[in-house]
């Protein structure tokens, strides 16, 4: 026999409203929310959530539509926001667009026929390019890409001044011929690309910029072009920890060591970037901007969560701080 919400109320001692507020993630008192998801968990309960959409003009549903699930930062990300929903009893859909702004706005119209209560985007570039809000009702907060113009919550690295923080790291490093690799599909890449840029000519460094599309194999190929040139570069900085696996992996095809042959320097600080170059010139490593990324995923959730509750208030620009992780 199915078990509605009277049942759970009758277990937790409590009112079938107080069920109600409980799922719905309204606020109660602490210990009486615990006696209500205990009895929930007891029971077996399970709330018919079609149902509830049609009684409600949005569900206890928030949607997470990143750039690229492929990439450790956007994976660390999506874990910190679905912690933080799920304490206040929302549930988290997770889309991913792969840069692609077809995908994008599917996934957009879907969580509008989802009646999603809120929305937090890393929006594509050609998004940003519209500098206009998503199309819906529902609130929106931006992650990694702000949209210019746009009267949107935001969560953002300060990419610029982390770029030229990798730079300013080289070149105490005694490295004099630095190049970049920056992602062209997103504003994340333009800005880490612009910081690079102005912290090399500061330091009145040889240095080379190329943008790298969203796409396999195209690190490799911008990499082959710089390394086949007069003047090779004697270290690089990658706009992602993706493009500096890929980076790395040709860089050992060719057969040049990091950081014996060709010094190796990126954003986001993934477990394998250790391990890089152990036992060569008495140092290993991959030196990187590390992201907060965890502060990244709370604060958009809580800005989304607010901005539930208080429709009205005005827009907040948060920008964080990334650490230098120096290696070898």
């Amino acid at each position: 026999m199915a078990v509605g919400i009277k049942d759970v109320a009758r277990v937790a001692g409590v009112s079938a409203a107080t069920v109600s507020r409980v799922l719905a993630g309204k606020a109660v008192d602490a210990a009486m929310q615990a006696r209500v998801l205990a009895a929930v968990e007891s029971t077996g309960y399970r709330p018919n959530l079609a149902a509830r959409r049609l009684r409600s003009r949005h569900s206890n549903v928030i949607g997470l539509i990143v750039a690229d699930i492929r990439n450790p930062f956007f994976t660390a990300v999506s874990r910190s926001v679905e912690t933080v929903a799920a304490a206040r009893g929302m549930q988290v859909i997770l889309c991913n667009t792969d840069e692609d702004p077809a995908k994008e706005a599917m996934y957009l119209d879907l969580m509008h026929q989802e009646r999603a209560a809120g929305v937090i985007l890393a929006p594509s570039r050609q998004r940003v390019a519209q500098t206009e809000r998503p199309a819906g009702e529902r609130p929106v907060v931006l992650i990694d890409r702000a949209i210019p113009g746009a009267d949107l919550d935001c969560v953002l690295l300060d990419n610029e001044r982390m770029a030229a923080v990798l730079v300013e790291h080289l070149h105490a490093r005694g490295h004099r011929r630095v190049a970049g690799l920056f992602g062209a599909m997103s504003t994340t890449g333009l800005e880490r690309r612009a910081g690079f840029e102005r912290a090399a000519a500061a330091l009145g460094l040889e240095a080379q910029a190329m943008a790298v599309p969203h796409s396999t194999g195209e690190a490799e190929r911008a990499l082959a072009g710089l390394l086949s040139g007069p003047g090779r570069p004697d270290a690089l900085v990658a706009s992602n920890g993706v493009m500096l696996l890929h980076i790395l992996r040709a860089l050992r095809a060719q057969g040049l060591s990091v950081p014996g042959d060709i010094a190796l320097a990126g954003f986001d600080n993934n477990d394998w970037m250790d391990f890089v170059g152990q036992g060569t010139c008495g140092a290993g490593g991959i030196s990187v901007i590390e992201q907060p990324v965890e502060e990244i995923g709370r604060t958009a959730t809580a800005m989304l969560l607010d901005r539930l509750d208080n429709p009205d208030a005005p827009t907040r620009k948060v920008v964080l701080a990334g650490k230098l992780v120096a290696r070898g």
